[in-house]
């Protein structure tokens, strides 16, 4: 299941570029919450907290519970990080609050796992048709990511949806016959076709005789004697 952090964070009554800039020089991040039955609100959180609890989340999908000064806890998922082009700095966070006892939905990564007989032993492929799933589930059901063991799968076996061993509490709106995973039969490279034409023949080039000296001399002798 998905790990619940703490994270402490500020009401932020300034905003616009330059209110943006001056909280980043103190080594704030400006962040934003919305969702659930309340007006989004703005708020700021740490960079390091921030930058340390995305450095080691185990997965796509992070439940927090946000401490806000002056006002009860919130609880919340990531839904947005946006990261600067060069350096990777957190520049703002969108978080999305929940309720523990309604359902959330959330796409959740597919993970493949083992070696399919038919790609072991008879060179098939892998094809993962379907890299998340999109669920259903209440926060504290929700999974880091969802594994299927695909090592029985041989060459033209399929895993569908309804294959899928989903966590309890954890439904899935896709359709049951939906490919997920499945084993192709090998590529088989055909040989290039070699052309068995002939080279043309070069036509014959036919030289001018050379004549014989000697034959010439013999014929001019032969003239001065008569």
């Amino acid at each position: 299941m998905a790990k619940q952090v703490k994270l402490t964070a500020e009401r932020r009554t300034a905003v616009g570029r330059s209110a943006v800039r001056k909280l980043k020089a103190t080594g704030a991040v400006p962040a934003i919450i919305y969702g659930a039955k309340d007006k989004p609100e703005a708020l700021q959180v740490s960079r390091r907290d921030i930058t340390a609890m995305l450095s080691h989340a185990s997965g796509e999908n992070i439940l927090v519970e946000l401490e806000i000064s002056g006002d009860a806890n919130r609880l919340a998922l990531v839904q947005e990080v946006q990261h600067a082009p060069v350096s990777g700095d957190v520049l703002h966070v969108d978080f999305h609050a929940v309720s523990m006892n309604e359902m959330i939905e959330a796409d959740v990564p597919l993970e493949p796992t083992g070696i399919a007989n038919g790609v072991k032993n008879f060179g098939g492929l892998l094809e993962q048709s379907l890299r998340s799933i999109a669920i259903e589930c209440l926060p504290r059901d929700l999974p880091d990511l969802i594994s299927v063991d695909v090592s029985a799968l041989n060459i033209g076996d399929a895993i569908h949806v309804r294959d899928i061993p989903l966590p309890a509490g954890v439904t899935t709106r896709l359709p049951a016959d939906l490919t997920a995973i499945s084993v192709l039969a090998p590529t088989v490279e055909e040989e290039p076709a070699i052309a068995a034409a002939e080279a043309p023949t070069a036509p014959e080039v036919i030289k001018e005789k050379k004549e014989d000296p000697e034959a010439t001399s013999g014929s001019k002798d032969k003239d001065a004697k008569k």
